[in-house]
């Protein structure tokens, strides 16, 4: 990702509604949500809500998909992905091995989430 994407998902994740959607649609994963299901969710209007999300989209953060007259909307991981990278390129005096566990804790492999210990 260069600089002038960055700016963009940055400006596009610097509004409350947008970030909230944006969040939420992380947290529904691979399932994704009606841009309805995202509207009520976050009690925004409906016209508001599928503006924002259209800011997200041109932003690279977020994709989706037809389904007869409504719209699907998904986390597009490969954009945070890309964002986090950006973020992180130059990180650590230019020791990138010293970030590797930071990556770790953030990648979205599909692998199932780490039990907590109860010690």
């Amino acid at each position: 990702m260069d600089k002038s994407n960055a700016l963009n998902a940055f400006a596009a994740l610097s509004q409350a509604s947008r970030l909230d959607a944006f969040r939420l649609l992380v947290q529904a994963g691979q399932t994704g949500m009606l841009a309805g299901e995202v509207s009520d969710a976050l009690n925004v209007r409906q016209n508001t809500m599928s503006a924002n999300l259209a800011i997200l989209l041109s932003a690279g953060l977020l994709r989706n998909k037809r389904e007869g007259r409504a719209i699907r909307y998904f986390a597009h991981m490969e954009g945070l992905s890309g964002l986090l990278g950006f973020l992180l390129q130059d990180c650590c005096g230019g020791r990138p091995d010293l970030c590797e566990p930071l990556i770790k804790d953030i990648a979205c492999n599909g692998a199932a989430p780490k039990e907590k210990s109860n010690e």
